[in-house]
């Protein structure tokens, strides 16, 4: 059975974990109404994200070139040679020496993830997988776990409110105050971005520079302010409206999804792997209501994608509080969960407990 279907069905979210568990190969062609997305996988990692209406400011070589790693001169030598040999852009720079092949790789990792997580945004579209083997340059493209970028998603989401009240526009400049300290309170991109910091210079210029993407570069600026390291200098008044990172709410709203989209998942690797009592599920599961799952493979299978959930649910609480709550019922409270997900699909809850270093232990309960 084809993996097809809109959007309103399943999300983004619910598509790219199922793929990445059952390690399929292919392309996942995702279309809106103005926009067309080709997310390629191997072996459930994405390895590019294409956008066939890309905006020339989102494209490998204007990216390139507004992080000063290659003049526009030198871009139009590059593109002539595109023209006349359809090779891709990226083997081209590198073979004429014009970009290194570790830049080239950071820049086209950047441009991917910025891809993957403005899906996200989209509320209505549809999709299609089409399975099949997939090639790609190991030596500038760093495969990249479907899991792994859905968790740094439940970390945007919750940390960019936070940043966006301090950094909010995308034209705001910085004055350096003081140098970094000399412990490690400062990390790799925190010291790339005051290093970068120099006066006149935008946020939208340092996001440019850093490489990090626009999440990434706010934060480590967020963090130096608090540090006492820079201080942020006012937009122009006609430029404060234009705000940072806008696609936060919609990322939090599709990422906490309950138990309805973990159904979905479930049904949709049946659809996957062939699996014909869980495609017929579709029919007749509700979401809170709780269907019958007497197999005991189905009903494992759910618990398995909800127990990730739920340790989701805990993870944004404890970047929100700065520890896991002390009661799994506190992310009801809190609407990171609904009641029923705190025991689908079983009848008893999930057993929780915190763990004296701060940690917490989640298990499914006794049969």
């Amino acid at each position: 059975m084809a993996l097809t279907g809109t959007l309103k069905d399943f999300g983004i979210a619910e598509i790219l974990q199922l793929i990445g568990q059952q390690a399929k190969s292919g392309v996942l062609h995702l279309a809106s109404a103005d926009e067309e997305i080709h997310v390629v996988l191997s072996d459930g990692a994405v390895v590019s994200a294409e956008s066939a209406r890309r905006k020339q400011k989102e494209r490998l070589g204007a990216m390139l070139v507004r992080a000063e790693l290659l003049s526009r001169e030198a871009l139009a030598r590059a593109l002539q040679v595109q023209g006349r040999t359809l090779r891709r852009l990226g083997d081209i720079l590198v073979e004429l020496e014009l970009v290194t092949k570790q830049d080239l790789k950071e820049v086209t990792t950047l441009q991917t993830t910025e891809t993957i997580y403005r899906l996200f945004e989209w509320k209505s579209g549809t999709y299609d997988f089409e399975p099949g083997a997939v090639e790609f340059d190991a030596g500038t493209v760093v495969p990249m776990r479907a899991e792994a970028l859905l968790m740094e998603g439940f970390r945007r989401v919750d940390e960019w409110p936070m940043v966006r009240r301090k950094i909010s526009s995308p034209a705001m400049t910085f004055l350096r105050r003081a140098p970094l300290p000399a412990d490690e309170s400062a990390g790799p991109a925190e010291r790339r971005v005051h290093a970068l910091a120099e006066p006149g210079r935008t946020v939208e210029k340092l996001v440019d520079l850093s490489r990090l993407g626009e999440f990434e570069t706010c934060k480590a600026l967020l963090t130096l302010v608090n540090m006492g390291c820079l201080k942020a200098v006012p937009a122009p008044r006609r430029s404060a409206a234009a705000g940072v990172g806008a696609y936060a709410r919609s990322w939090r709203q599709r990422l906490r999804r309950g138990a309805a989209g973990l159904a979905a998942t479930a049904l949709l690797s049946g659809a996957l792997a062939g699996g014909a009592w869980l495609a017929a599920e579709r029919h007749r599961a509700t979401v809170h209501a709780g269907p019958s799952l007497e197999e005991g493979a189905a009903q494992r299978l759910l618990a398995r994608h909800q127990l990730a959930r739920l340790a989701g649910a805990l993870e944004v609480w404890r970047l929100e509080r700065g520890s896991y709550p002390q009661r799994l019922a506190e992310l009801v409270e809190a609407d990171l969960a609904a009641p029923a997900d705190l025991r689908w699909p079983w009848r008893e809850e999930y057993h929780y407990r915190r763990t004296p270093d701060g940690g917490f232990v989640l298990l499914p309960p006794l049969p």
